[in-house]
């Protein structure tokens, strides 16, 4: 009878333990941001993150305050999508823009190594613009995959 108790409770715990990594392991919601949702996370209130796009991919930049934050050299980058003028390595107001239109192709490729090099390497991505996610008239984008959720589907959130 001992025995008996011993395996159910242990068949009871690894049902348990198998539940819980499923719930672990679930894919969580791709947070949407807007343009003027994005614009909230300028650095310019103390206490909110900081948060900049770049290629639709919203990161959190907080912990590099003193480099995002009000004030800071690079504040101009945040609250939008700054993909050009990252590609441009530009703080001119004409490239803060979320448009790739005319780069060059070795400043595509600067964009490709400074967006997986620095800022996926070193911020969490905390949503993407409705830009990357949504096509011009409010379809889905059935091409859209998460950065860090490569078995995604596109489906799971639509």
């Amino acid at each position: 009878m001992f025995y008996a108790r011993i395996v159910v409770i242990y068949a009871l715990l690894s049902i348990s333990s198998t539940n819980e990594s499923k719930i672990k392991n679930a894919q969580k919601p791709v947070r949407l941001f807007t343009e003027e949702e994005l614009q909230r996370y300028d650095g310019s209130e103390e206490g909110q993150p900081v948060y900049m796009a770049i290629k639709g991919v919203v990161f959190d930049v907080t912990t590099g305050k003193e480099f995002y934050g009000k004030g800071a050299p690079y504040n101009a980058l945040v609250g939008k999508d700054s993909t050009r003028a990252v590609a441009k390595m530009s703080l001119d107001p004409a490239d803060l823009t979320y448009d790739t239109t005319g780069l060059t192709e070795s400043q595509l490729e600067s964009l490709e190594q400074v967006f997986k090099g620095t800022y996926k390497a070193k911020y969490p991505i905390v949503g993407y613009t409705s830009r990357r996610v949504l096509n011009e008239d409010g379809s889905p984008n059935i091409d859209f995959k998460p950065e860090d959720q490569p078995s995604f589907t596109i489906k799971d959130e639509f």
